[in-house]
């Protein structure tokens, strides 16, 4: 059910005070609309607001978090904050990891400061499904698999798991670390680098030649993004012992089997398709143990993979078309 389609019998969130960082990227904007629909009251921070008509409602701070001077404000009164601060991407963070710690790392240490002198009841911390856990052996992976990082992405966003944990025995400050697969859905655009399915769709509704990396066989773990904000709302409640879990569709697809559905959704004929050398950033199957998730809140992924491709393709081309 794409779209925000689930059915709730009451908002969940009324009253709550909520803290979004990174609330203008696709996850943030989804996930400030959840917030909103579901009662909270919102702040968001974030650099712009590439889209503000879902931010309607929401108080915007914009800025950065590195170098930010007041943590103590921002955090403020806020009941949860949601940590979705990007630092690069994958590959490109092996080519400059020393700005992956100044963005990923010491910014959040003073952000933990801050949250744990407030105090704020949870943090939400989006980590990295798709890269955490490196080249495993393991398929599907669950959450205790090792951690071996291949990106200065993923040890960034394992550094900030611990520091979590750090803090909470430090401190008791609460924390969920959600490792997200790849998701995909409306407000992921392709001119920021992120998003295989954005980059392909555009490409596809632009008549170009779809440019793949590697031979098309890297296996991915795709999760749609009413799910995962899904996801971040039903942890708040959480009261068990883990921090850490997946979140994904426990379902792997190939990278030509993504440009298959895409060309089938569209019905335009045959895409076009480049094959470029594979990064070394990319591990050859990642997909992710929902398990754990799934039985200790009940949280499971709600969206038909071509219901939600569908529902992308559409929001795609309607911006296109604006």
């Amino acid at each position: 059910m794409p779209g925000g389609a689930r059915a709730k019998t009451a908002r969940r969130l009324t009253g709550a005070r909520c803290l979004v960082l990174g609330a203008g990227g696709f996850i943030g904007t989804n996930l400030c609309g959840k917030l909103i629909a579901e009662g909270a009251e919102v702040r968001a921070f974030g650099r712009s607001r590439q889209f503000p008509e879902p931010l309607t409602g929401v108080e915007w701070i914009r800025g950065s978090l590195g170098g930010y001077q007041d943590f103590a404000g921002l955090v403020g009164d806020r009941d949860f904050v949601f940590d979705l601060i990007g630092s690069g991407l994958p590959d490109s963070s092996n080519r400059n990891p020393a700005a992956d710690v100044t963005r990923s790392i010491l910014s959040t240490i003073e952000l933990l400061e801050a949250c744990r002198e407030k105090p704020v009841r949870r943090i939400v911390f989006a980590s990295s499904g798709g890269t955490v856990y490196g080249i495993s052996r393991l398929t599907p992976i669950p959450e205790s698999a090792p951690t071996e990082p291949i990106s200065a992405y993923g040890i960034g966003k394992l550094a900030v798991e611990k520091y979590l944990g750090l803090y909470r025995h430090l401190y008791g400050l609460d924390y969920t670390a959600l490792r997200i697969a790849n998701p995909y859905g409306p407000f992921q655009t392709a001119h920021r680098q992120q998003g295989v399915i954005a980059a392909f769709v555009q490409q596809a509704l632009d008549g170009r030649t779809l440019e793949i990396w590697g031979d098309g066989t890297v296996v991915r773990d795709f999760i749609h993004i009413d799910d995962v904000t899904e996801a971040m709302v039903e942890v708040l409640a959480y009261a068990g012992p883990h921090h850490v879990f997946n979140v994904g569709s426990g379902i792997g697809r190939s990278v030509n089997a993504i440009v298959a559905d895409i060309q089938a959704v569209l019905g335009r004929g045959a895409l076009r398709r480049s094959y470029r050398s594979a990064r070394p950033a990319d591990v050859p199957v990642n997909v992710l143990d929902i398990g754990l998730i799934r039985s200790e809140t009940g949280w499971a992924p709600a969206t038909e993979w071509l219901d939600g491709l569908r529902g992308t393709v559409d929001w795609l081309a309607a911006a296109s078309a604006a």
